[in-house]
């Protein structure tokens, strides 16, 4: 399975490392500081928070994923996938 990964980004193994952890490490960011900003907004009730809640890490996910991509030394390959991520949730043609 991992080499699949690696075939399909073409990357070495120790990038592969890189680019799990970024994704792993940048997911738990995102949804520490979603439930922090929760928090800071007071609400209470489940039927706003977790609706809430699921905006807030899907638009922090992109920007804490690239944040941690930088120390790894992987940030233009999330630049790429972001591109790709969001041309086809676009429906244009990632380029």
């Amino acid at each position: 399975m991992l080499s699949r990964l690696q075939q399909k980004w073409g990357v070495n193994g120790w990038q592969l490392v890189a680019i799990l952890t970024t994704f792993a490490l940048g997911g738990s960011c995102c949804g520490y500081l979603g439930r922090q900003v929760l928090t800071l907004t007071g609400v209470e009730n489940a039927f706003i928070k977790w609706p809430l809640y699921f905006v807030l890490v899907t638009l922090l996910w992109p920007l804490c994923v690239l944040v941690v991509s930088i120390p790894f030394g992987q940030f233009s390959f999330f630049v790429k996938y972001l591109k790709k991520m969001f041309a086809r949730l676009s429906g244009k043609k990632a380029s």
